[in-house]
């Protein structure tokens, strides 16, 4: 082959459902999601604050905070070295990253989880960013809307992980006796602390299709009760169907399926 006439990289994706060859161009056109199979693939928390606010625009919150390691751990490499490197590649925030600003005109402040940053994990900064989060709509009665993507707490932090499930918990039901709506969205994989606290807590529990949603893992279960689960089991319309959440929104109708919820709460 001509050296002029190379593919560029990076053009093509492989849908990890179906399987097709897909041109990236076109599944970002479609919002991220396979035009074949309606796979969807895992956006970024600032791709959701785009999706989910009027006209993409949205202000930044609580970006600063950082987080300490206390029980000075080290695995590979320690701790503190690898929340440099995540900061590094991708700037502020942590796990977590909070905006405010409108939904169908209605002011609104939205909670995103960062997979990209050690697995969406949960530590000291996601709660303390989203407790804040939880005051603020609390005192301004405006409606929390948390998309969670995470593979629960982030054991770097041992028992400071595990208290923000109490810590937020604790926030949302204070912000439930003032009447301020809770929409909780739930992407592939909601998974560990992070489903067992939050994001089982909304007053509407909406997730994406086919999102691996659960506390511990498939495999873990069944190594665990030596049985074979159920087909779908911990997928999204299983769930739906079992009552553990309410409904399950395509990503083109996300939107407007809070706008709804948020008009029949006002």
């Amino acid at each position: 082959m001509r050296r002029g006439s190379e593919v560029p990289q990076g053009l093509w994706i492989k849908c990890s459902a179906c399987k097709s060859t897909l041109y990236r161009k076109e599944v970002a056109q479609n919002l991220d999601v396979c035009p074949s199979c309606s796979y969807h693939f895992r956006i970024t928390a600032l791709q959701r604050f785009e999706l989910l606010l009027d006209n993409g625009r949205y202000k930044l919150m609580l970006s600063r905070m950082r987080s300490a390691d206390p029980l000075k751990f080290t695995d590979s490499k320690p701790y503190q070295d690898r929340i440099k490197a995540y900061t590094k590649l991708l700037g502020d925030g942590d796990a977590l990253l909070v905006a405010r600003g409108e939904l169908d005109g209605r002011a609104v402040v939205v909670a995103a989880m960062e997979y990209r940053f050690m697995g969406g994990s949960m530590g000291s900064v996601v709660g303390e960013k989203l407790t804040r989060a939880i005051e603020r709509c609390y005192d301004r009665k405006q409606p929390l809307i948390v998309v969670s993507c995470s593979g629960g707490a982030r054991m770097q932090e041992g028992i400071l992980s595990l208290m923000q499930m109490a810590k937020i918990s604790a926030g949302l039901a204070r912000l439930r006796t003032r009447g301020v709506p809770y929409i909780s969205v739930l992407t592939d994989p909601t998974t560990g602390g992070v489903t067992a606290s939050f994001s089982m807590l909304g007053d509407v529990n909406i997730a994406e299709p086919e999102a691996l949603i659960g506390f511990a893992g498939p495999r873990v279960i069944e190594q665990t009760i030596r049985q074979i689960l159920p087909e779908g089991f911990q997928r999204s319309e299983f769930l739906l169907e079992h009552g553990m959440v309410d409904i399950v929104a395509h990503r083109h109708e996300l939107k407007a399926t809070i706008g709804r919820c948020l008009k029949y709460f006002a």
